[in-house]
């Protein structure tokens, strides 16, 4: 089988329970993955995380859960460790983890910056670092950041500020780990469909934001929804592989650089 397609590989999904990343898990393990371990960060997920466990081993893959808060570089180094245990090596591995904060430049406090840069932006990096050091050769690399890296809007500093790190980041792994065949990407979806979403946005905002891309028209919702987004990281962390490197704004026209 070619290095470059999704049967019999092993995949490592961090924050696989639910919404985009559950959904991940449900679908490379119906395109034929091996193995797959769905990180979850705390026990409140727990639950969906046995479920999409479930829903992983239905479609005939293995599935390995486990939980780890991943904002310190020990906790990635164990994650990667554990998971290539449990499933002899890692092929794939997707960084769906993130943490939205939608709040005026100037009411932000010290507690809430930390806190939002150990969740985009230490964890990330140190994930990188993880998949670089664990991955097989030619294995590939995807982190979820934001289309607001494409955009001019207030609001969102502490959000977009850590996770555009990571497009950085993203370009100097590819740099790196290009040697032995891996390709390291990142996405930016359009404000999505989930349950994050709506906590961090007013009415006005929400109704804004479902008429703001090109094809909210054609959208069920108007918003990036998880199955807009899936088929790209799939596409990426298999035949995609020669494009490294790159942050892709998937979002329907919502935002461009």
């Amino acid at each position: 089988m070619s290095d470059h397609h999704i049967e019999s590989k092993t995949v490592l999904i961090a924050g696989g329970a639910k919404n985009l990343g559950g959904l991940l898990a449900r679908d490379l393990a119906s395109h034929g993955a091996a193995a797959i371990a769905i990180h979850y960060n705390s026990e409140a997920s727990r639950q969906e995380a046995e479920a999409t466990a479930a829903a992983v081993r239905d479609a005939g893959a293995q599935a390995h859960l486990f939980q780890a808060d991943l904002t310190t570089a020990d906790a990635a180094e164990r994650l990667f460790a554990d998971a290539r245990q449990a499933m002899g090596r890692i092929d794939i591995a997707v960084n769906t983890v993130g943490r939205v904060l939608k709040k005026p430049f100037v009411e932000i406090t010290e507690a809430e910056f930390d806190q939002m840069d150990a969740v985009n932006n230490k964890a990330a990096f140190f994930f990188l670092k993880e998949a670089g050091r664990t991955l097989s050769d030619n294995g590939k690399v995807c982190t979820l950041v934001t289309s607001l890296l494409g955009a001019f809007t207030p609001f969102y500093a502490s959000y977009a500020g850590t996770k555009a790190p990571v497009e950085h980041y993203t370009r100097a792994a590819a740099k790196e780990f290009g040697e032995r065949g891996i390709s390291v990407t990142a996405i930016g979806p359009g404000p999505m469909d989930t349950p994050f979403f709506y906590p961090a946005e007013s009415d006005d905002a929400v109704a804004y934001h479902k008429t703001a891309a090109a094809l909210s028209p054609s959208s069920k919702t108007g918003l990036t929804d998880i199955e807009d987004i899936v088929p790209w990281i799939r596409f990426l962390v298999s035949d995609g592989w020669w494009m490294t490197g790159q942050t892709i704004l998937v979002n329907g026209g919502y935002t461009t650089r």
